[in-house]
């Protein structure tokens, strides 16, 4: 019995492992495809049809449809994530106090970013799924337009401010645990470290910068009628 247990530990180890970074490789490549919109609204606009197979459709609009497949997709990955990471939960008094009098015993930052990687999880959990219902409920509303009117008028600004630092913060964390298990015997732990605090550092300077241009864009060149958008 214990054996199945530890082997059952293992797997799903491997599979947190795995869906983290697949999970932080996506956030990485979002965020910056959403900058696209710093270029303009053009660029915005071709990103979007790029990502619908605007390339397939004679039309050029692309295929709303393939944004329902892939924020399913993603759903699945982070339900296996949340399902593999729940595990590690104190969910009883006795647990947090026996992970209190062990964290004394490790490096004081690493029990830190532990806590932290644990208490931002718990926020992700309600976050994430609210903009990805959002995206797969209206998959056309990617749209230089519409997205700065959802962030704009309908309040989903808010959202995105809570949800930028939270995601990238949790996501970093995660691939520094991650490459101090498959690397920390090459890099030396502070490379490591300092590495993923500049790219922490970048994503959010860089979804924050763009959150205030779709600001402008909602508050300043909206067209009344809302319509989408149509490049010259």
């Amino acid at each position: 019995m214990q054996r199945i247990k530890l082997r059952q530990a293992g797997w799903l180890d491997r599979w947190q492992s795995l869906s983290g970074a697949i999970l932080a490789g996506f956030l990485f490549i979002h965020l910056h495809l959403e900058s696209s919109i710093l270029l303009g609204k053009d660029a915005f606009y071709k990103v979007a049809r790029m990502l619908e197979a605007g390339f397939l459709d004679p039309s050029g609009h692309g295929y709303p449809s393939v944004i329902v497949v892939f924020g399913l997709g993603l759903f699945a990955v982070l339900m296996v994530h949340a399902i593999a990471a729940i595990r590690r939960f104190p969910t009883k008094y006795k647990q947090w106090k026996i992970l209190k009098e062990f964290s004394k015993t490790v490096p004081q930052r690493e029990t830190n970013l532990w806590q932290l990687q644990l208490v931002s999880g718990f926020v992700l959990f309600f976050l994430v799924p609210v903009h990805l219902l959002g995206i797969v409920m209206n998959p056309g509303s990617i749209d230089p337009n519409l997205s700065a009117f959802r962030i704009v008028e309908q309040g989903f600004g808010f959202l995105y401010m809570a949800l930028l630092p939270v995601a990238v913060i949790h996501a970093l964390i995660g691939v520094y645990r991650l490459a101090m298990k498959w690397f920390g015997d090459k890099l030396p732990r502070e490379k490591i470290f300092k590495g993923a605090t500049v790219v922490t550092c970048w994503l959010i300077l860089l979804g924050t910068t763009s959150l205030i241009v779709w600001y402008y864009t909602g508050i300043t060149s909206l067209p009344t009628p809302l319509t989408p958008y149509s490049p010259l």
